[in-house]
């Protein structure tokens, strides 16, 4: 059974999920009617001192590739219109680069400030996050109205602490767009 996260709840996988290794980070939502928005969903793969281990360990639309392999995005829905999950990015834990300490999920809004987008504009969206051997959702956190008037919002984390993986539901709203991560990150 799937266990909804909401702002700053954590779910313990290694305790709750010991045979987890692969991973998928399902993004989907839905637009209010009459509307059209490109969300883009990047995980930024960091070491103990809280940043980028190098740049390639952004993965996005336009780098779809950890260095290593162990973090992959399976490339850009510009509408959102599928059923179900309309951004994936898959990461295999057991591969990862040992240094690895945070996998921070990140969902942008394409073009916001010049086509005035936000996330208020949708009517739902979500991360799950999914084992990719059984196929069963093991955790959901669904967006809501509070990320009003924000053009990207950090979802989640996944940290490692003392070899523990923690999924975390973050939930923070910013306005500084995917280079704004970048910067804080690099």
């Amino acid at each position: 059974m799937s266990i909804n996260l909401t702002k700053g709840n954590s779910l313990n996988l290694t305790k709750k999920e010991p045979a987890l290794q692969k991973i998928m980070i399902g993004l989907g939502w839905e637009m209010r009617p009459g509307q059209a928005l490109d969300l883009d969903a990047a995980v930024f793969i960091l070491g103990n001192n809280g940043k980028l281990l190098s740049e390639s360990h952004l993965v996005f639309y336009n780098n779809l590739k950890s260095p290593d392999g162990a973090v992959q995005h399976t490339g850009d829905n510009r509408t959102g219109n599928a059923d179900g999950d309309d951004e994936v990015i898959l990461a295999n834990l057991s591969t990862l680069i040992p240094s690895t300490e945070d996998l921070v999920f990140v969902v942008t809004i394409h073009e916001s400030e010049a086509r005035n987008h936000h996330f208020g504009l949708l009517q739902q969206a979500f991360i799950r996050l999914v084992d990719v051997e059984t196929k069963r959702e093991i955790s959901r956190y669904d967006l809501d109205a509070e990320f009003s008037g924000f053009t990207e919002v950090e979802f989640a984390k996944l940290h490692k602490v003392n070899n523990e993986w923690l999924f975390t539901a973050v939930g923070i709203g910013t306005k500084q767009g995917l280079q704004g991560y970048v910067n804080k990150y690099l």
